[in-house]
């Protein structure tokens, strides 16, 4: 593996008696995409938010674009960009005004046309004057994620991006992915949608009642999959198949 834009050693994390990481490790490699796959309540978002310096762990180590994230917070913070599950946008404004903000946060010039060339991006022109409290919830998600990409941050998270976009408004969305990769942006993506996992990611995790059960390529994870019995076509496995295939296996240990 390259340089880590993330490292992860042990994480552990509970919430009262519910013990939610139990010892997660993993590497993300700088300019790659990452995907982190679990049911709901596997403690995905516990990690993103962790590793965005939003909550505190209880145990381990982690670092982000070479970053601790404990003694240097502020230096991860300034390093980052991150969209969670929810849409966070300011409904008093308007989607421009919203995108300006943000621009003059980050201390950017021209922060007007940075604002255009945004909104014009992700299909969001004809409504940039309107209050984002007019917005559809996929054009709050679009805003939202057109806001995250300000400033060219070096890694970017991305927790269930997609999560109701209609299909079109979703593989532009992985277009863009793919062109921050490209262009040397780290993505750390969490998602519901395993196609989009296998769509995107370069390496993809499962996470698992708090633990980290497999960790690799698509092509390393199909191997993990029982080979299929062949009478006159082989049928490759589906990322879903291979995750629900793992996940089934270490619920019946």
């Amino acid at each position: 593996m390259k340089e880590p834009a993330i490292q992860v050693n042990h994480l552990r994390k509970s919430f009262k008696d519910t013990e939610v990481l139990k010892g997660v490790n993993f590497e993300v490699e700088k300019g790659s995409i990452f995907a982190l796959l679990g049911s709901n309540g596997a403690g995905k978002t516990t990690i993103v938010k962790i590793l965005s310096t939003l909550l505190k762990h209880d145990d381990g180590t982690a670092t982000v674009n070479g970053f601790d994230i404990s003694s240097m917070p502020d230096s991860v913070r300034q390093s980052i960009s991150l969209t969670g599950q929810f849409a966070a946008v300011d409904e008093v404004l308007t989607g421009r005004e919203n995108v300006i903000m943000i621009a003059k946060l980050r201390h950017l010039k021209q922060p007007r046309q940075i604002a255009d060339d945004l909104l014009k991006r992700f299909g969001l022109t004809d409504a940039a004057n309107r209050r984002a409290s007019t917005y559809s919830g996929g054009m709050r998600r679009r805003l939202d994620i057109a806001m995250s990409l300000i400033g060219k941050p070096q890694l970017i998270f991305l927790d269930e991006p997609t999560t109701g976009l209609d299909p079109e408004v979703r593989i532009e969305v992985w277009k863009v992915v793919k062109e921050l990769a490209a262009g040397g942006t780290t993505v750390f993506l969490t998602t519901q949608y395993l196609e989009e996992a296998e769509q995107l990611a370069d390496r993809i995790a499962i996470l698992h009642e708090g633990r980290i059960i497999a960790n690799g390529t698509l092509s390393e994870l199909k191997k993990l999959f029982p080979q299929a019995k062949v009478e006159y076509v082989a049928k490759q496995p589906s990322l879903e198949e291979i995750f629900l295939a793992i996940v089934g296996k270490k619920e019946a240990i």
